[in-house]
Parts: structure tokens; C-alpha cells; sequence
């Protein structure tokens, strides 16, 4: 079959079968398949969507493209976790020690950022030296002896999602429900972890803005684990305003840093304990989610998180001393704090604007494959709902020019919008979608 019939019969809304999606993932694989006719397929499916059966057999299809790992070798039970995507989310890089201090062992495949949404994996490259290629043998070994891997796809593992997940960033395509979910659990299945804790953002900085199109997709990726013989939880989560206050590579990891040492914003601490109480639960160390919470809460405050984070940093090649002292990671040449014009409660602070600001100084990208700046973000210094003087600071900007400064600074003062009454803080949850089982 030719890939143009495919996408003209996905354009004008019919239903691929099983095997034309396994052909069409298998001939963009092997190259057959062209970037330009990719990129057209996936208009096609953000406009006309896909149904549950096509879903799950483009997931399979993509996790199917190459090499499946089976992690119980290594380890009895293995946990993730994967975020949606959003502003300011370096969840990972606290969750992950966290609940390795908790006796969980996680094996992470991450991403790079997707539009105006960070990647972990362009964060954690902050600290020099950092791997995020780690073979799948490598992959293995790590998970059996430290019983923690956060990398990125390797070459022969859901290849396909690799090369489709670079060109939605870049082509228009990324708030795709199906593209989403497909991408996501194709990666999990890959990656052999037997449970998975879903972040499913809702929110102006999310790809999924309204809370019920959230739970959508929480409930598609659930019921896609299911079928693979997994089992997940689904939580939906805020994505209105940024998630902590760092917003830039380098300045997240410093604040998961600082998070991890016992001083990070609370929100995100919350947000934090949260994600790992679920993966802790997952993996049966609780027989209920309280009990679960209790065991994360004491970790956390043993301190031993931030020593597991030394460690990941170490055996993955990476630079120790970058987190000793955070001083030492990548430093934009400018940094300008900008006061607060008038004086009220915050009543919006658009994640969506200020990820987008983010990417035009250069911490995330605008074409495929081209490289981040470590350095540069924004970080924000209030929540919706703070109160906030005349000339106190309200957010500072981390720019390599001044030309890129002077161009994001009014757009970051519009993202703020203000109220004289009081406004209520926005809730960090909006629900939590169980497995099948």
C-alpha cells in the first residue's frame, strides 16, 4: 500500500486497520516513509482523531517497532512514572531518588521538551557529562544494581516514537490525543515496566487545557495499559500556572536540588509526594495509599532522596559536583528581575505564555534537533491567589541577549494578570483515574 492513501483515507475521517497502521510505522521506521508524508499522516489524525482500537494498535505498533525489554531479570516489580507535559515539571529528577529511597526501583525512559513543555532529558544535560544513551544493556544492568535508570530511546527501543515524537514537536502536532497517549504507553511498554504512574496535566500550560479532556486521556492511557498487562494510575494534575517557580533547564534542576535538600517550593513538594506516594503504592510496599503516603513522607524528610539523586548523577557519567554546588551549572549572561507594576492579587499566571517565552530565549526548540540553552528561563516568584506590592519582585528573566529579553519581558507582564478581591490558590489535583483491575 502507498503511504499517500493512508493519510488521504485518515484526512477524510475513515478508520485504519490494524495492519495499515503496522505498515505505515514500519515504513517510517526503516526510512521508507518520508518525514513530509509523517508529518501530513499526523495533521491528519489531529484533526479526524483515531478510535480506541486504532490507538491501541498504533501504540503497539510503535513499541513493536523495536526491541521490548523484560525487566523481571532485574528486578521484582518495576515502576514509572511519565508527565504529559508542562511548565516548569522537573518532577522526575525528585520523584525518581524519592522512591528509590522508598525501595522502589524505577527504570525512566524521558523525552526531550515538546513545544513549549520541557524535557527532562534537556534539563538532567545541564550537568556535564550526564548520559541519557544508555543501551538497553546498560539499561538492565543499572535498573539490577542501583535500582534507578533515567535515560532517554535507545535506537531499538520504540524507534518509531523517537523519530514521530521529534517531528510532532516541530510540525504542529503535538496536542494529539491519540498521538499523545500512543507515544506515551509505547514508551512504556518498551521500557518493560510492569507499573506506571501517569501526571496527566490540565491547563492553559498543558496539552490537555480543560480538566475533562485530561481525564480523557488519563482513562485512554490506563485502559491502554490494561491491555498490555500493566497496571496504571492516572492523576490529573495543574497546569494553569507553572509547576514550582523555575522555569529553564539548568534553573529546574537547581530548584529539584534545592527540593531534594528539603527547600523547595511547596507546591511542587506536594506535587512531588503526591506522584510518589502512587508509585510507591504501585508497587505494593502499602496496602493502601495512606499507608503509602506515610512511607514517602518519611523518606523525604531522611534526606537520603538527594543522595540517591548524587548517585544517579555519578553513575550515568555525570559531573557530582554540579550538584554539590548548583552555582557551577550553566548561567545566562543576562538576568534582569522585573518589579511588580501595581499592587493586588494574582489573579492568572499563564503557563502557556511563560513556557512559550521560555522556548524564544532559547530553552526549548523551534525546529527539530536543534539544541537548547541551558541557561536561559524564567523563574516566576508568586502563585495565583499570593498578594503582591508595587515594585516587589514578579518575575526574573535569564537571558543569553538583550534583544530576546526585551522582546519575552511584556509578553511575561501580560501572563500576569491581577485582581483587587482575593483569589483562591489553584488546587495542584483535580482527580485520580484507577486501573481496570
Amino acid at each position: 500500500m502507498r503511504a499517500v492513501d493512508l493519510i488521504i483515507k485518515k484526512r477524510d475521517g475513515e478508520e485504519l486497520t490494524t495492519e495499515e497502521i503496522q505498515e505505515f510505522i514500519t515504513g517510517y521506521t526503516n526510512g521508507d516513509i518520508p518525514d513530509y508524508q509523517a508529518a501530513a499522516w499526523a495533521m491528519a489524525v489531529l484533526f479526524n482523531g483515531m478510535t480506541p482500537r486504532e490507538i491501541t494498535d498504533l501504540t503497539l505498533a510503535m513499541a513493536h517497532s523495536g526491541d521490548i525489554l523484560d525487566l523481571s531479570g532485574a528486578v521484582d516489580i518495576v515502576v514509572d512514572k511519565h508527565s504529559t507535559g508542562g511548565v516548569g515539571d522537573k518532577t522526575s529528577l525528585v520523584v525518581l531518588p524519592l522512591v528509590l529511597t522508598c525501595g522502589v526501583h524505577i527504570g525512566k525512559m524521558s523525552g526531550r521538551g515538546l513545544g513549549f513543555s520541557g524535557g527532562t532529558l534537556d534539563k538532567v544535560e545541564s550537568i556535564p557529562g550526564f548520559r541519557t544513551d544508555l543501551s538497553s544493556e546498560e539499561f538492565l544492568e543499572q535498573l539490577s544494581t542501583f535500582g534507578m535508570v533515567l535515560t532517554g530511546q535507545t535506537g531499538d527501543l520504540a524507534p518509531a516514537d523517537g523519530k514521530l515524537y521529534a517531528l510532532r514537536d516541530v510540525t504542529g502536532t503535538v496536542p494529539s490525543l491519540p498521538l499523545i497517549a500512543s507515544s506515551i504507553m509505547s514508551k512504556k511498554i518498551a521500557a518493560g515496566a510492569q507499573r506506571i504512574v501517569l501526571d496527566v496535566k490540565a491547563g492553559e500550560g498543558a496539552f490537555m487545557e480543560t480538566v475533562p479532556e485530561a481525564r480523557e486521556l488519563a482513562e485512554l492511557m490506563v485502559q491502554i495499559a490494561h491491555l498490555a498487562g500493566r497496571r496504571a494510575v492516572g492523576l490529573i494534575s495543574d497546569m494553569n500556572q507553572p509547576l514550582g517557580f523555575a522555569v529553564g533547564n539548568a534553573l529546574e534542576v537547581k530548584e529539584a536540588i534545592d527540593t531534594l535538600k528539603g527547600n523547595g517550593p511547596p507546591d511542587f513538594v506536594e506535587h512531588c509526594l503526591q506522584v510518589a506516594t502512587y508509585m510507591v503504592y504501585l508497587a505494593e510496599r502499602a496496602d493502601h495509599v495512606e499507608a503509602a503516603r506515610s512511607i514517602v513522607e518519611k523518606a523525604n524528610h531522611s534526606g537520603q532522596a538527594f543522595e540517591k539523586f548524587r548517585q544517579l548523577v555519578e553513575v550515568q557519567g555525570g559531573d557530582v559536583s554540579y550538584v554539590d554546588h548548583p552555582h557551577k551549572l550553566p548561567q545566562a549572561k543576562l538576568v534582569e528581575a522585573v518589579p511588580a507594576p501595581r499592587r493586588g492579587y494574582l489573579a492568572v499566571i499563564d503557563a502557556r505564555v511563560i513556557g512559550e517565552m521560555a522556548v524564544v530565549l532559547g530553552a526549548g526548540r523551534l525546529k527539530k534537533g536543534m539544541p537548547v540553552d541551558h541557561a536561559v528561563g524564567i523563574v516566576v516568584h508568586h502563585k495565583v491567589g499570593d498578594y503582591v506590592e508595587v515594585g516587589e519582585p514578579l518575575f526574573t528573566i535569564h537571558a543569553d541577549s538583550q534583544d530576546k529579553l526585551d522582546e519575552v519581558k511584556p509578553e511575561l507582564l501580560n501572563a500576569h494578570q491581577w485582581s483587587d478581591d482575593p483569589v483562591k490558590p489553584l488546587p495542584l489535583f483535580y482527580g485520580v483515574v484507577t486501573d481496570l483491575e
